[in-house]
């Protein structure tokens, strides 16, 4: 059983199909729709999305679990993602999420009880020279330690 859309969201969808040669095309521009509409891609989102532009359910799993500006699971309010590639860590970016763990009390993958904060573990947020770094929601910060980690996380409240 899948989720059945709004009427103004399959609208939305049909007008960005349009745009491109085949509907499977418009996958990844569906799913950014889908998730800002909803918070979040559920296994029924996914199913609906599938059914919407012809493909096998699988394939949208396989782009939704693939590429990490998809979630399914609600996000807090603020999406802490620290990088975890190379450059990052040889700049002790594994120690901005270790501050952030224990900050916040929660590990990676998680949010907290408050739905305030979600901190997950990214391979790369294509920032390397401002190494380590991390987005938040989709404003980037780089050039990290804990003490502007810190001065961030006051902004937030």
């Amino acid at each position: 059983m899948s989720r059945e859309f709004t009427a103004d969201l399959k609208k939305r969808i049909e007008e960005i199909t349009a745009r491109y040669p085949s509907r499977q095309a418009a996958l990844l521009p569906v799913l950014h729709l889908v998730q800002g509409e909803t918070g979040f891609l559920s296994a029924e989102e996914e199913r609906a999305v599938a059914s919407i532009l012809g493909l096998p359910p699988i394939k949208v799993r396989e782009v939704v679990t693939f590429y990490t500006m998809f979630t399914r699971k609600p996000l807090g309010r603020f999406h802490l993602q620290v990088c975890s590639n190379l450059s990052c860590s040889l700049a002790a970016g594994e120690r901005i999420l270790r501050h952030l763990q224990a900050k916040l009390g929660i590990g990676v993958g998680e949010t907290t009880p408050d739905g305030k904060y979600t901190l997950t573990e990214v391979e790369c947020l294509g920032a390397c020279e401002q190494a380590p770094c991390m987005m938040v929601n989709f404003d980037y910060h780089g050039n990290l330690d804990p003490e502007k980690v810190e001065r961030i996380m006051e902004e937030l409240k």
